[in-house]
């Protein structure tokens, strides 16, 4: 074997910008404004703004505005409820639903 091939060749580093957009992020600057223009407003518990202490499963109207139109229940993110009376909502509503007071889905 000849002396040429026993030496490993030296590589060229490539320059530290990086190959995919993004990858430098201390370089760019903050966003100043979110994208769609709309800024969301703080959604407010409503048994709290309305002071009920107690979800009880015989108000349908009540349970009737925390179920979607397919007959789910609507989430805390979505409807706003804090986390012990979404608990409460959900016994509530699958107790009226257990007594054939609200469908357990549209059809």
């Amino acid at each position: 074997m000849s002396e040429q091939q026993a030496q490993p060749q030296a590589r060229e580093e490539r320059p530290a910008q990086g190959g995919r957009p993004g990858g430098d992020r201390e370089q760019r600057e903050p966003r100043k404004f979110r994208r769609g223009g709309r800024n969301k407003r703080k959604k407010v518990c409503y048994f709290t703004v309305n002071k009920i202490t107690y979800v009880d499963y015989k108000e349908l109207d009540l349970l009737r505005k925390f179920i979607s139109e397919r007959g789910k229940i609507l989430p805390r993110r979505v409807t706003g409820t804090k986390a012990k009376y979404q608990r409460m909502l959900t016994v509530a509503i699958k107790r009226a639903r257990q007594m054939a007071l609200l469908p357990y889905t549209t059809e």
